[in-house]
């Protein structure tokens, strides 16, 4: 927004600003890395990345990310085709995750993801069964985040460097089998009168916790 001064009544007024997302293309002599994508050096790079890998390829910021990447992990259940996994994934890709873990139905709804999931490692595991299978052959904690009685307010919780935070489908939450498996449970203080906070908005709020503690 910015303020500009209406002519007949003399009275400041906000009007929105619309500015171009990204860059345009870049001027010749182009730049000899093989990290940039010729066709967005000649067109321009309208994505939603952050300005340092602007006009990369995608696989080159994959490249570089990998380097960087968190040891925390996060894990999705999607037995009725959860619409906030998109936001799972985009939250994750932002926070830097190692990877997502899609529990249950293969197909998820990409539409929150915001393209981030050209960007992000995510993983498919049929049964929840197999996510703790793949966990502790890793010497990974599976810690499942819900509010159910017993659970750790996660407040108060130090989160372990390495882990996998896992997450129950919206609505239902947790399956019985992941609370059965999960290495222990954390749950998000609340004051209001609904019994649960959106599951994206609850695996960021982790996310960041987790980050609070361990990021640099």
């Amino acid at each position: 927004m910015r303020d500009v001064t209406d002519p007949e009544t003399d009275r400041t007024v906000f009007e929105p600003v619309l500015d171009t997302v990204g860059v345009g293309p870049w001027e010749e002599p182009w730049p000899d890395d093989p990290r940039y994508d010729p066709e967005l050096l000649s067109h321009g790079d309208r994505r939603n990345v952050v300005d340092r890998y602007r006009y990369w390829t995608v696989e080159a910021i994959v490249a570089d990310l990998d380097l960087r990447r968190h040891p925390f992990h996060v894990a999705i259940e999607n037995w009725r085709h959860d619409l906030n996994i998109g936001t799972v994934v985009r939250t994750a890709n932002a926070f830097l995750a190692a990877e997502v873990h899609i529990v249950g139905r293969r197909r998820w709804n990409r539409r929150g993801a915001m393209v981030t999931d050209r960007y992000q490692h995510v993983r498919h595991h049929p049964e929840v069964a197999e996510l703790h299978a793949w966990a502790r052959a890793r010497g990974l904690p599976v810690l499942a985040v819900d509010n159910l009685p017993g659970a750790l307010p996660l407040e108060t919780a130090v989160l372990p460097r390495a882990c996998v935070l896992l997450f129950g489908q919206e609505g239902s939450g947790l399956s019985p089998e992941a609370r059965a498996e999960a290495d222990g449970v954390l749950s998000i203080a609340q004051f209001g009168s609904t019994r649960s906070i959106n599951a994206g908005v609850a695996a960021g709020i982790a996310m960041h916790t987790w980050v609070r503690q361990h990021a640099g």
